[in-house]
């Protein structure tokens, strides 16, 4: 089953009270409210596009897909690329936890691959 699974960027962006972010761009209280229970089985294309720039992604990224059981290889699946694991990247409490003196080199890091 394909849904929608917005937690991960939520976590990966930092973003601690993700429906007061939404309403502050713009979105109604009603949606942002969705978005954050992942509570849709459908989206505006319009919508979808807001929210690809906000948080500069792709709808690959807030898209999850669960296999069903009658498949026999999911990883060989078009779809495949979309299974995500249980664990959610939180890049902010994994930075906090980072020696203050290694923050500089991680910043390098980042920055030699946003140039790429």
């Amino acid at each position: 089953m394909l849904h929608f699974n917005f937690t991960r960027l939520f976590k990966a962006r930092g973003i601690n009270t993700p429906a007061k972010y939404l309403v502050q761009h713009g979105f109604s209280d009603k949606f942002a409210t969705r978005v954050v229970r992942n509570d849709f089985r459908k989206l505006n294309i319009d919508d979808v596009e807001r929210l690809c720039e906000i948080f500069l992604c792709t709808p690959n990224d807030f898209m999850q897909w669960v296999p069903d059981k009658s498949i026999d290889d999911p990883s060989t699946h078009p779809l495949a690329p979309l299974m995500r694991s249980e664990k959610v990247l939180d890049l902010t409490r994994t930075l906090n936890s980072v020696p203050f003196d290694k923050l500089l080199e991680i910043e390098k890091l980042i920055q030699s691959e946003i140039d790429k």
